[in-house]
């Protein structure tokens, strides 16, 4: 009976080491995200209100005199502060510490909904940005809505040390409020 068990026992954990590892064979894994957002399939958007807002990240801080750095993980959170409307994100970009683009996060416009928070994330391995790295994010709404609140959250840990903190995102750019209509 001991003899049966061990083929089953080893088949379970060949399969769990398998979904832990990943078997796709790509090195570069699909961008992070968190939170609660859905991609919008088949509808003509009616745009009335939207902007495009800059946010500084910093995936590495210096400190010390001797040029020390240290990782940080970023999370960009999108809250979405509207009691009844949804908003809808238009993209995501993110940039290196001399403006490049690194990543896009989302390739077709995604709804967030009233009072829902969705995030993107930089792990804290990942150096592409550096210490000037920056987030463009562009919102768009079918109706008036109240501002999302857009940050970068920042946090990593070494040995006894450890630091956070919160970067608000700026608005560089607003729409006039003429209504426009985007096809899908």
């Amino acid at each position: 009976m001991r003899h049966q068990s061990c083929p089953k026992l080893l088949f379970t954990v060949v399969t769990v080491l398998l979904l832990l590892t990943g078997c796709n064979g790509s090195s570069e894994s699909p961008p992070l995200t968190a939170g609660s957002f859905q991609p919008i399939n088949g509808r003509d958007l009616r745009i009335v209100t939207g902007q495009s807002i800059y946010v500084p990240a910093y995936s590495e801080v210096f400190y010390g005199q001797e040029g020390l750095n240290m990782e940080l993980a970023v999370t960009l959170a999108i809250h979405n502060t509207g009691l009844d409307a949804s908003i809808i994100i238009r993209a995501v970009r993110y940039y290196d510490t001399n403006g490049h683009l690194v990543r896009d996060y989302i390739d077709q416009p995604v709804e967030v909904a009233p009072l829902a928070t969705t995030g993107f994330l930089v792990d804290d391995r990942d150096m592409s940005g550096g210490w000037g790295a920056n987030f463009i994010v562009e919102w768009v709404a079918e109706e008036p809505v109240y501002e999302p609140i857009v940050e970068a959250i920042m946090i990593g840990a070494r040995d006894t040390q450890g630091i956070s903190m919160i970067s608000p995102g700026r608005v560089i750019s607003e729409m006039d409020g003429t209504p426009t209509q985007e096809p899908e």
